[in-house]
């Protein structure tokens, strides 16, 4: 009867370990449908919070992403938070998402937002949103700014340094 005990913990122990040894563990980006997600989007507190809505398949978002790394790492121990909202597929979460994470070794912080009746939550985000991707929703306090499209660095570092 021991030995039948230990040998179901050490298989299920081999179970749960496989995945996170292989570098797949599909709870590393959380999964969020909008109502557990709007929070995220009105922390009041003296943060700068960068939240940016993209995809692996948009190739404008793809292309603006490393300029959000390079603000996360050049604001590293400061009050500036980014955060990467991926609109990716809900099924595509391990297949598409976490794959394109691990390999753009994407640090910022990554939720998958699996919310897909889009129209119920866009104007909750911004009324200025059309649905479009890339969006970027900037805000601390008070001050809000909303930018639908591709951002550049520049753009970037110039609000970070206007608002932080």
């Amino acid at each position: 009867m021991k030995t039948a005990r230990n040998f179901t913990f050490r298989m299920l122990m081999i179970l749960f370990a496989i995945p996170v040894l292989a570098g797949k563990n599909p709870d590393r980006i959380p999964r969020m449908d909008f109502d557990t997600f709007e929070s995220l989007l009105h922390k009041d507190n003296d943060t700068l919070y960068i939240v940016n809505f993209w995809a692996t398949w948009c190739k404008p978002c793809v292309k603006e992403l490393p300029d959000f790394e390079k603000i996360r790492t050049e604001y590293n121990g400061q009050k500036v938070s980014v955060l990467l909202v991926s609109l990716d597929f809900p099924n595509k979460h391990e297949e598409l998402l976490i794959p394109f994470v691990d390999k753009n070794n994407l640090q910022s912080e990554v939720i998958h937002l699996i919310d897909v009746d889009a129209n119920k939550w866009i104007d909750k985000v911004s009324s200025s949103w059309s649905g479009a991707i890339p969006a970027t929703l900037i805000y601390k306090g008070e001050f809000r700014k909303f930018h639908e499209g591709q951002m550049s660095y520049e753009e970037l570092k110039t609000i970070v340094e206007s608002e932080k």
